[in-house]
């Protein structure tokens, strides 16, 4: 008998005589006692919830495989050979949480509409409809999409920064292409990140098994409230192994704020160097928990030096909401709205005090006045000439020069190699990189090139 099963069993015997409690009724919690069954369900708590569920079916462009000799001009020209295709129609599947019923605003994952040149939602009740992309911001891995339907049902948002470790969750969303599924686990952690990289992470992290194509759903909690949009697991194989991600409410619907407003979200900075409070640290600054985030570095004449923030200064709050990472730290300030200001709580030399601080705006990683993104200063690009060996094979920007030292010769690359994407986006003209529209907000990117016949990830920042 497993120490999990004991667990699980001694659980549900609580939730059995909770469930006969005359209180019951008045909680709105589940799972609750069927009296008629005599059985222990969730199902009205589904039958409220599952309708705000949808699935995200998307159509899009992809470049197709192609013989070498096909795209030989002599070669095609001897053997008479008709124009052949570069591109092919793919179809995905997602999943998306109507979040507002009167205007039909449905949250999903970045991911799962990324590129997409048509993107249908189809209700639990089988209705579909043309979906338009309001908004979509890669950072997060959150984007939002508008149907215009009624009588549409929604999920009421929950507050995540309430969450705790042990919180019933289920996960609803549309695994495989099977069709509505809904599992049911624990918030088995908070406050993941390192997931990927360069992006905005603070993830809830379940065993409530979610799969491909759960991407998007909800993860809701046992009043009915959305607490995550579940956005990736972790598997060898790409199945579920009871370690799943959402992004937390919290996050989703800051992000659906801005989306709303701009279009795109507007990062904020006070331009500070940060790291972790490591437990040699907290000792040394008398602090009684590893928690907050070290200012390692204050850039001149940034919102915070003229806030008076110094290197070694601990920031433990903001707005006193307690700072629990660097990582946490830059989510705040990356998502709070740009002119706002926030209160910190520092910690320095032993004593705390409070500095106010402003928020600007992140510096703008999309190509200015038509010229690449700044990270690539130092490189010479140019679109792939007649005569290389890629040239009409693959779409893409070739790198014809490097200076020695830049952020790019550093971070390896190299003369020679064939850029195909930037932070996910296919790259495939010198045209298409100056104009690459990039709104993660963050110092970094990570670049897809072809070295030889190997693809490569390559972050310069």
């Amino acid at each position: 008998m497993s120490a999990r099963w004991c667990a699980r069993t001694l659980l549900l015997v609580g939730l059995t005589l909770a469930g006969m409690a005359p209180e019951q009724e008045a909680w709105g919690q589940y799972p609750m006692l069927d009296p008629e069954r005599g059985v222990m369900t969730m199902a009205p708590l589904l039958e409220r919830t599952t309708p705000a569920v949808v699935n995200v079916s998307v159509v899009s462009r992809v470049p197709m495989a192609e013989n070498p000799l096909f795209a030989d001009p002599f070669f095609r020209r001897f053997f008479d050979l008709p124009e052949q295709p570069r591109e092919r129609e793919a179809i995905s599947a997602g999943s998306g949480v109507i979040v507002d019923a009167p205007h039909g605003y449905v949250l999903t994952n970045h991911h799962v509409v990324q590129n997409a040149d048509r993107i249908t939602v189809t209700l639990k009740d089988q209705r579909e409809f043309d979906a338009q992309l309001v908004g979509s911001d890669p950072a997060t891995d959150i984007a939002l999409l508008r149907i215009p339907a009624r009588n549409l049902s929604e999920l009421p948002f929950g507050d995540s920064d309430r969450l705790k470790v042990g919180d019933l969750v289920v996960a609803i969303g549309n695994p495989f292409g099977l069709g509505q599924t809904v599992t049911s686990g624990i918030i088995s952690a908070l406050g993941r990140g390192g997931i990927t990289n360069d992006k905005y992470e603070d993830f809830i992290q379940t065993d409530a098994p979610i799969n491909p194509g759960n991407s998007g759903g909800a993860l809701i909690n046992s009043k009915g409230e959305l607490i995550g949009i579940n956005t990736a697991i972790l598997a060898p194989g790409g199945g579920n192994v009871g370690i799943g991600f959402a992004v937390p409410s919290n996050m989703a619907r800051a992000v659906m704020d801005q989306l709303l407003r701009f279009g795109h979200v507007r990062r904020g900075r006070i331009g500070v160097v940060i790291q972790d409070v490591t437990p040699p640290l907290a000792e040394a600054m008398g602090l009684d928990a590893q928690q907050g985030a070290l200012i390692a570095q204050v850039e001149r004449g940034s919102p915070a030096d003229r806030a008076g923030l110094r290197p070694g200064d601990v920031v433990l709050s903001v707005d006193g909401v307690p700072v629990k990472s660097s990582a946490d730290l830059r989510n705040r300030i990356g998502l709070a709205e740009v002119g706002q200001t926030v209160a910190l709580e520092v910690l320095r030399d032993g004593r705390r005090s409070r500095l106010d601080v402003k928020i600007t705006a992140a510096r703008d990683r999309r190509a200015d006045a038509g010229q690449p993104p700044y990270q690539l200063a130092g490189v010479e690009l140019s679109d792939i000439p007649p005569g290389h060996p890629a040239f009409n094979r693959i779409g893409g920007v070739l790198v014809t020069g490097i200076a020695r030292g830049c952020p790019a010769a550093r971070a390896g690359l190299r003369r020679g190699d064939i850029i195909l994407g930037i932070d996910q986006q296919p790259i495939r003209s010198l045209s298409e990189l100056r104009n690459a529209e990039l709104p993660g907000g963050g110092e970094q990117v990570t670049l897809s090139i072809l070295r030889g016949g190997t693809e490569l990830l390559v972050v310069v920042g």
